[in-house]
């Protein structure tokens, strides 16, 4: 139906992409663990399979994407013991283990929202799932693949190697697993020290908890992904992605327990977003190198010196492959703002040109066919995005009269370039009516604070007058004062 090819991770190279079934998708993708705020480097992946989905439904096809919440069972560290992250910020907060999960789930989204992506088909909770998790694990051990030990249920890893191979997509060699397990709370319940746990007993100080066959306890993290995907894809299906960091253990547990449950059961296509950087340095809250996305966007950070709005962060992220390691800096955000501006203009100012009987210059059915070859080759926005750049480029020579175009090229030109920079790419033109809503909204809401500052300076409150005027400057709006009124720029 279409030259898509993609990159899959699982046989490390690029193949044609083949759904199972002709005219639907099924994709699966990692969601967050939503015990803190959405970073940056989610974001960059959501949005690199944002892209990916739009794309996929603009070829014509039908798409299944489900992409789960994880709100249970993600211990620290990716192993299989210490706290849930999520229990231990209740803990630390006072809080029900729900509240947080609430909080951030609601973060997680609005975040997404403010960067133009749709929202998935389906997106089921790991809590909502308790029972299939159950019954996978059962199936699991039916099989011959899991075992109990004081409540707990493990994987046998080295009983699964017999009849294929673990580790196979992050390609790790078994005996090195070995070397490499760390001494742990409860690895002396494991047979293998690279076993990793389905179930896990609760003991009474953890909070959430639910009965089993096995007793009290709650799911092992891969056991989620398994369970959901299989109740609303099925044993087969065509994408399962997610971030670079969870092809281990995460993916290749994934892998292991579907086929332990039945050898047949096949995921076609494996595709993982790389990581973000920051400064040329991981993103560490630890050390002080982290920027949430709020931060960015309202500019109440110490790393930059402005704010940067969400269109021009994914502007951003897609100016490089999805694949390919990215770093954020100030300069590579303003270089992006610039090339967003330009290209935003440009658009616009296709629909101003004046047209010809003949169009010269530029060859535009070659020019639609390499835009499609870009997406077609693993979804190449960077290379995208030069050919948009191209037909700006052409288009500012028929404005500036050294180039001409016919009527039926421009308004196929405005039509084209228009698809692949919002319905493709997820851009927003600025001065939608969204923006021009909420630029109005601004205004009004600026006049108000305005006005309850003048009132403040007249009343001699000038701690009130000059905490409004310094709040607003942190977040790059400047207030100047005259002799009779006040005005703002931002």
């Amino acid at each position: 139906m279409h030259n898509l090819s993609v990159f899959n991770s699982l046989t490390g190279k690029k193949e044609r992409f083949v759904p199972l079934d002709k005219d639907l998708v099924k994709m699966y993708v990692c969601g967050p663990t939503v015990y803190s705020f959405v970073h940056l480097g989610n974001c960059r992946t959501f949005i690199s399979f944002d892209v990916i989905y739009r794309y996929l439904l603009h070829l014509g096809y039908r798409v299944k994407y489900v992409r789960n919440i994880t709100d249970v069972g993600h211990l620290e560290n990716d192993s299989d013991d210490g706290d849930d992250p999520i229990v231990k910020k209740a803990r630390k907060e006072n809080i029900e283990p729900m509240e947080v999960v609430q909080k951030y789930t609601i973060d997680f989204h609005e975040n997404l929202k403010k960067l133009n992506t749709i929202p998935p088909s389906i997106e089921p909770t790991a809590t909502g799932h308790i029972l299939e998790q159950i019954e996978l694990i059962k199936k699991i051990i039916k099989n011959g693949f899991g075992y109990v030990k004081n409540g707990s249920v493990y994987f046998d890893v080295l009983k699964f190697n017999k009849i294929s191979k673990y580790g196979k997509l992050s390609r790790r060699n078994l005996d090195d697993l070995v070397h490499n397990s760390r001494t742990l709370d409860g690895q002396n319940d494991k047979l293998n020290p690279q076993d990793f746990a389905l179930w896990k007993k609760a003991d009474s100080k953890h909070i959430m908890k639910w009965n089993s066959p096995w007793g009290e306890g709650f799911p092992g993290w891969h056991s989620e992904c398994s369970a959901m995907s299989m109740k609303y894809l099925g044993n087969r299906f065509d994408i399962h992605g997610g971030g670079i960091d969870l092809k281990f253990p995460h993916h290749d547990c994934e892998i292991a327990q579907s086929e332990a449950l039945n050898q047949n059961s096949k995921i076609n296509y494996w595709l993982h977003a790389n990581m973000l950087t920051l400064n040329g340095k991981k993103m560490s809250k630890s050390t002080g190198n982290s920027i949430l996305p709020g931060e960015l966007f309202n500019g109440d950070n110490d790393i930059f010196s402005k704010s940067f709005s969400p269109n021009v962060l994914r502007f951003f992220f897609l100016q490089a492959h999805y694949r390919s390691i990215l770093d954020l800096s100030e300069e590579a955000l303003i270089a992006s703002e610039k090339g967003l501006k330009k290209l935003e203009i440009g658009i616009k100012n296709i629909s101003k040109l004046k047209t010809s009987k003949l169009t010269s210059g530029f060859d535009i059915s070659n020019w639609e066919m390499n835009c499609y070859k870009a997406m077609n080759d693993d979804f190449n926005t960077p290379l995208l995005i030069s050919k948009l750049f191209e037909a700006i480029h052409y288009s500012n020579s028929v404005l500036m009269g050294k180039e001409k175009i016919s009527k039926k090229d421009k308004d196929f030109l405005l039509n084209k370039t228009s698809i692949f920079f919002s319905k493709i790419l997820g851009l927003n033109f600025f001065g939608s009516k969204k923006n021009i809503e909420a630029n109005e909204l601004l205004g009004k809401t600026l006049d108000i604070l305005v006005d309850i500052r003048n009132k403040s300076r007249a009343n001699r409150d000038f701690e009130t007058s000059d905490q409004i005027r310094d709040e607003l400057s942190r977040i790059g709006i400047t207030l100047n004062d005259s002799e009779d009124k006040t005005t703002y720029k931002y």
